[in-house]
């Protein structure tokens, strides 16, 4: 038994056992209609009217019990709805956020702020961890959104979003060689000095070893970080030249530090934002993707919330038309 078998049998009864009227009210075909009363009466092995030919003479003493509480049940159905809509209204609650050390420290404050006007009476608690602590934190139920790059394959259970892409950068001391070049810098440049980067770069298969080895390069790694400001900071004692995410390229860095952009060197990377499969998104959950990903439409928005799989939100987001996100004074660019 279907709430929409329900539907259909209620605008027969308010439609005078005009079948035609009721499937002109409810927007579809009369036979629909008709196919779909004979399943009920199948189903509940009864009739719930009689008949005159092809035409429906009366409603039978079942069929009055049965309309009797099917209007009960559609009633209920409304009132969920109704209680669903307060809940996704609701504007107090707790957000638990897991992302990496790049995106709590350089993509996340200024969103907070907004989100903080915005909410005032939500909570918001930030944990960081790399992409497998961040896996774990999920097993374990610990948080409602997670932000990460790439690793799709250790978040099989989220809806992920993609929200932005964004290449790498080159930081070196102001009077480093590498400031003098008249050209745009090459791997074979780069595979010249030491190199201070972040330590999943170089594990695996991981992009940046293999844009070396493509041009059969092999990089000197001498240090590796998971924080950017760690990595810079190993950059001012003259430990090597880093190389970080284009976003983590601060205003504050010019006073010591030359950023190099290594646009078209790397893979272009791309940010998701994830959430549960199973998860019933609140309006403020809403509001923060919308403010993660400001890109996104509000139809787009109103589509991934009631998305079913990946495939729906893929299907909604193309990764080539996301924005590009530099760092100092760059912000969000269209995509290219």
């Amino acid at each position: 038994m279907k709430l929409q078998q329900l539907k259909y049998l209620l605008a027969i009864v308010d439609n005078g056992l005009n079948i035609t009227a009721a499937a002109e009210r409810m927007y579809t075909s009369q036979p629909g209609v008709s196919k779909q009363l004979k399943l009920l009466e199948e189903e509940l092995g009864m009739l719930l009217f009689t008949r005159k030919g092809k035409s429906l003479g009366s409603i039978t003493p079942a069929g009055h019990q049965v309309i009797e509480r099917a209007r009960i049940i559609m009633r209920e159905a409304d009132n969920i709805r109704s209680l669903a809509s307060d809940y996704f209204q609701e504007e107090e609650g707790s957000l638990s956020i897991a992302t990496t050390h790049t995106q709590a420290r350089y993509v996340l404050p200024g969103i907070v702020s907004e989100f903080r006007k915005r909410f005032p009476k939500v909570g918001l608690n930030l944990h960081q961890g790399t992409s497998e602590q961040i896996a774990d934190m999920i097993a374990a139920n610990d948080i409602d959104f997670a932000i990460a790059t790439g690793s799709t394959d250790l978040f099989t259970d989220l809806m992920l979003v993609p929200s932005y892409r964004w290449d790498r950068s080159i930081v070196v001391p102001k009077d480093h060689e590498l400031t003098n070049l008249d050209r745009k810098i090459t791997l074979g440049d780069l595979a010249k000095y030491p190199l201070v980067t972040y330590v999943f770069s170089f594990g695996g298969q991981s992009s940046l070893k293999r844009a070396f080895a493509d041009e059969g390069l092999e990089p000197d790694v001498v240090f590796t970080a998971r924080d950017a400001d760690v990595i810079k900071t190993y950059v001012r004692m003259g430990l090597g030249v880093g190389i970080v995410a284009s976003m983590a390229a601060d205003c504050a860095d010019k006073k010591d530090l030359q950023v190099i952009d290594a646009e078209g060197l790397f893979p272009r990377s791309t940010t998701w934002i994830g959430y549960r499969k199973n998860a019933v998104l609140r309006r403020y959950m809403v509001d923060f993707i919308h403010l993660f990903a400001s890109h996104l439409t509000s139809r787009q928005l109103d589509d991934i919330r009631r998305a079913s799989s990946q495939d729906d939100i893929d299907g909604l987001i193309q990764t080539s038309d996301l924005p590009v996100r530099g760092g100092c004074d760059e912000g969000m660019t269209e995509a290219v």
